[in-house]
């Protein structure tokens, strides 16, 4: 294969490709097409994943579910009763660092909360105000969440409880039939989803 600089017919051919073979080469150089670099809002490292909220500006339970609601996002039952109970305190101001513990990282027997709460202890991670699920909800989509691996995003917050009296979580959740804010199940016992992703809040020095 004949090679240039660096440059080689199949890097060539990859590219032609990208672009959309000769009609999208052609559109390209008539500057009827243009390259976008995405910017990944992420980044993973060992199975977690790291990325930066932005800062929380006081929503209330009731505000978030008409700010989800007003972008298509769609909220279960008991998510709704956790977002109205008094246990949902909102803040205002406050930028959060968010570590989400992949639940690949554990063997399905042993995915449960406890461990999970156990190995965020020992990376010196500590529990986020549940309203840091609403602001992921928000700011990720279904297709970013699909490329981190996940079908779950679960804030590993106090638990609120439902409107059942159950302890649970929220939870960010992609499905085929669009985004979810949901309630997740908050006792230490069961067992969580390999594609389960777990938050938690990176204590600051």
């Amino acid at each position: 294969m004949m090679k240039y600089s660096g440059v080689t017919l199949g890097r060539v051919e990859a590219v032609w490709n990208k672009l959309g073979g000769e009609e999208g080469v052609d559109r390209f150089l008539r500057n009827e097409l243009t390259v976008v670099e995405v910017v990944r809002r992420w980044r993973e490292q060992d199975g977690i994943i790291r990325f930066t909220l932005p800062p929380t500006d006081g929503t209330t339970g009731q505000q978030w579910i008409e700010r989800l609601a007003g972008k298509k996002i769609q909220i279960g039952g008991y998510a709704k009763s956790m977002l109205l109970s008094d246990d949902f305190k909102p803040t205002n101001g406050i930028i959060t660092e968010i570590a989400v513990i992949k639940g690949m990282l554990f063997e399905d027997s042993e995915r449960i909360t406890k461990n999970i709460r156990t190995m965020a202890e020992s990376k010196k991670l500590t529990k986020p105000n549940a309203e840091v699920a609403c602001l992921i909800r928000e700011m990720f989509t279904d297709a970013e969440i699909e490329e981190m691996g996940l079908r779950w995003i679960v804030a590993m917050h106090e638990p609120i409880k439902d409107s059942d009296g159950d302890p649970a979580f929220l939870g960010a959740r992609r499905g085929d039939d669009g985004p979810w804010l949901r309630a997740c199940y908050g006792r230490p016992g069961p067992q969580w989803y390999r594609d389960s992703g777990f938050v938690f809040a990176v204590v600051q020095d």
